[in-house]
C-alpha cells in the first residue's frame, strides 16, 4: 500500500470508528444500460442465460450478505426518463420533460432524494454519470456541486482506455491498477470531505456498460470466450460470431463495474464502514444496441439487476416481488429517516429486506408499469415519439403500442436494396438508421443481413411495425417470442391485463390517455434539437 493511502486510511479510521447510533451511509452503484446480468443470476435463472457466462464475484458477495431483487424493472427503458422515475419515485411519465431523452429537462419542482437527503444533513457526492442526458446535466442530485472526479474519468470507458493503453506499451495488469485507482481516488477525496459523525450519500454512476467498447475486448481483457455464449444467446439475438462477440464485449464492462464495486467495498471494510453502510446495486435499462433491448419494454430492455445489503437484516435471500426502481427513492429516504412525499408511485423496499422470507414477501407487488415516449429525437419526422405502456406481471407481459403505424426503433432512412450505410457508419453512428437503437456490430449485422433467410427475420422482429396490442405467456415464452394478443384462448387475459392497465394509467393522470395530443408538444417535448456527434450519450 503506498504511504499516502496509509496516510488517508490513518485519517478516515477514528471518524468512523463508532456510528451505530447514527443514520446509515448509502453507497448506491448505478451503471448505465447495465441490464440484469450478474453471475449471482445465474441460480436464480430457471434457465440457461448470458448469467451463466459472466463472472461478477463483488456483486456475488452483495448478494450473499444481503437480497437478491429477481424481478427489478425499470420505469422506461431509456436513460433520461428512467433516471427521472427514479431520482423522484414517479412514473417516468409524471416527470414533464423529464420523460424524454434527447431534449429532456428536469423539473426543479419535483423534490429528488439526493437533495432531500443532503438537505436532513447527509453529505452528498457522485462520480460520473447520473441524470441526463438533459438540462440542467445531473439536475436531480444538484448538478456538479457535488461531484467527485477529479481522480479522472476513466472507468467511464474501460475497454477503450485499457485497449489504448496496451497499445502504448502498457501490461493489461498496470492498465486496470490504473483505471481502478481513479475510482478509488475520487471515492477517498469524498469520504475525506464528511464531517466527523456525518451519515453520506454517494452515488456511483460509470457509463463503460454504455456504447461503444472495444471490439474483442469481453475475451481480450476478461476472458470471455464469445463461443461460450453459443447456445445461451436469447431467441432475439442471432446466434453468430459477430453477435456473440458483441455480447461478450458487453458482459467484459458489465466485468468492470464489478471490479469497480470491488475497489469500493475494499475503502468501506479499510475504513471501518462497511457495518454501518447500505449498498445498492443496479442499472437504468437494458443492453444497448440490440434488439429487444435498451429502448424497448420487453424483459431484455427493462429488467434490471437489484441488489441490496443492508446491515442488521436477513442476507442470503432471492425475493421474487415485482419491484421498480421507483421504488428506491421511498427506500433511501427511509433509511435517511426523511419523510417521503405521499403522492409516489414507488413504495419503499425496507420491509421486504427486513423481512427474513424468500420468495414472494408482499403479494401486493405483482405487477409493474412501464412505458416510453420518446428516445432520440430525429429518430421520425417532427420529432414524433413512439409511445408505449406495459403492465408486467409474473405470468404475462402486456404492451399497448398507442401509434402503431409508426416505426418503433424509428425511420430506415431510406434502407433499400439499392441503399446500404456502410459496416463502419452502422457500428458507430446511432442517427444513420433506425435511431432508437444504438449503433454496433448486432445492428450492423441486422441490416447487412436483412435479406438473407434466418437474417431477415432478426431484421424484421427488431424494426419491424408492431400490433397495437402485445401479449406474451411467460410461463411457455420467457423470451417474448411469439405475440398470443389475438389468439382466442388469451382473450380472457388481454382484456383483464388491459382494463388493469389503463385503470392505473388513469389513476396516475398519465398525459397520454389525458391528452395524447397535447402529449406530443411542449411542455412534453421540445423542438427539433440541432444535430450534434454521432453519437448519443
Amino acid at each position: 500500500m503506498k504511504l499516502s493511502h496509509i496516510a488517508l486510511l490513518t485519517f478516515f479510521i477514528p471518524l468512523f470508528a463508532a456510528r451505530a447510533e447514527q443514520r446509515m451511509n448509502i453507497l448506491f452503484v448505478f451503471a448505465d444500460d447495465w441490464g440484469r446480468y450478474a453471475s449471482a443470476y445465474a441460480k436464480a435463472d430457471a434457465r440457461p442465460s448470458l448469467n451463466d457466462v459472466i463472472h461478477t464475484p463483488n456483486v456475488d458477495r452483495v448478494a450473499k450478505e444481503g437480497v437478491l431483487f429477481r424481478n427489478a424493472f425499470v420505469s422506461a427503458p431509456s436513460c433520461t426518463p428512467s433516471r427521472s422515475a427514479l431520482f423522484s419515485g414517479r412514473h417516468f411519465f409524471q416527470t414533464g420533460q423529464g420523460a424524454i431523452l434527447i431534449g429532456g429537462k428536469w423539473d426543479s419542482a419535483i423534490p429528488s432524494f439526493p437533495l432531500m437527503l443532503q438537505e436532513s444533513g447527509y453529505h452528498l457526492g457522485k462520480t460520473y454519470k447520473a441524470w441526463g442526458p438533459g438540462s440542467p446535466a445531473d439536475g436531480a442530485i444538484g448538478g456538479q456541486r457535488f461531484a467527485y472526479e477529479k481522480a479522472g474519468h476513466l472507468p467511464n470507458h474501460f475497454s477503450l482506455e485499457v485497449t489504448k493503453m496496451m497499445a502504448q506499451g502498457v501490461s493489461l495488469a498496470d492498465g486496470r491498477d490504473k483505471v481502478l485507482g481513479q475510482v478509488r481516488d475520487n471515492f477517498d477525496m469524498f469520504l475525506k470531505d464528511a464531517k466527523p459523525g456525518q451519515p453520506w450519500l454517494y452515488y456511483f454512476g460509470p457509463t463503460t456498460t454504455h456504447r461503444t467498447w472495444a471490439k474483442g475486448s469481453g475475451k481480450a481483457l476478461w476472458g470471455i470466450e464469445p463461443e461460450r455464449l453459443k447456445d445461451v444467446m436469447p431467441g432475439f439475438l442471432p446466434d453468430v460470431p459477430e453477435v456473440r462477440e458483441d455480447v461478450a464485449d458487453y458482459l467484459g464492462e458489465c466485468q468492470a463495474v464489478d471490479a469497480y464495486l470491488g475497489v469500493l467495498l475494499k475503502r468501506l471494510e479499510e475504513t471501518g464502514q462497511l457495518e454501518h453502510t447500505v449498498i445498492v446495486l443496479s442499472g437504468d435499462h437494458g443492453m444497448p444496441g440490440v434488439p429487444n433491448g435498451k429502448g424497448n419494454v420487453y424483459d431484455h430492455g427493462s429488467a434490471v439487476p437489484l441488489v441490496i445489503r443492508m446491515p442488521g437484516t436477513p442476507s442470503g435471500r432471492v425475493v421474487d416481488d415485482l419491484v421498480r426502481l421507483p421504488d428506491l427513492a421511498p427506500t433511501f429516504l427511509e433509511i435517511g429517516g426523511v419523510q417521503a412525499p405521499t403522492d409516489l408511485y414507488g413504495q419503499s423496499l425496507v420491509p421486504l429486506l427486513k423481512s427474513e422470507r424468500s420468495g414472494q414477501v408482499d403479494p401486493s407487488r405483482k405487477s409493474v408499469i412501464i412505458g416510453r415516449e420518446r428516445h432520440v429525437d430525429t429518430a421520425r419526422p417532427d420529432n414524433l415519439p413512439y409511445p408505449i405502456r406495459a403492465l408486467r406481471t409474473n405470468e404475462y407481459l402486456y404492451i399497448r403500442n398507442f401509434e402503431p403505424e409508426r416505426w418503433p426503433m424509428g425511420d430506415s432512412r431510406g434502407i433499400s436494396e439499392s441503399n446500404t450505410p456502410t459496416q463502419e457508419a452502422l457500428e458507430n453512428d446511432t442517427r444513420v438508421a433506425f435511431q432508437d437503437m444504438d449503433s454496433g456490430p448486432t445492428k450492423a449485422w441486422l441490416v447487412m443481413h436483412r435479406s438473407d433467410g434466418a437474417g431477415a427475420s432478426f431484421y424484421q422482429r427488431a424494426f419491424g411495425k408492431r400490433a397495437a396490442e402485445e401479449l406474451y405467456d411467460l410461463k411457455t415464452d420467457p423470451n417474448q417470442l411469439r405475440n398470443v394478443a389475438e389468439d382466442p384462448a388469451y382473450s380472457a387475459q388481454k382484456a383483464r391485463l388491459s382494463s388493469v392497465l389503463l385503470s392505473e394509467l388513469k389513476s396516475a393522470n398519465d398525459p397520454r390517455l389525458a391528452d395524447p395530443v397535447s402529449y406530443e408538444h411542449p411542455p412534453f417535448t421540445d423542438l427539433a434539437a440541432p444535430r450534434g456527434s454521432k453519437r448519443v450519450r
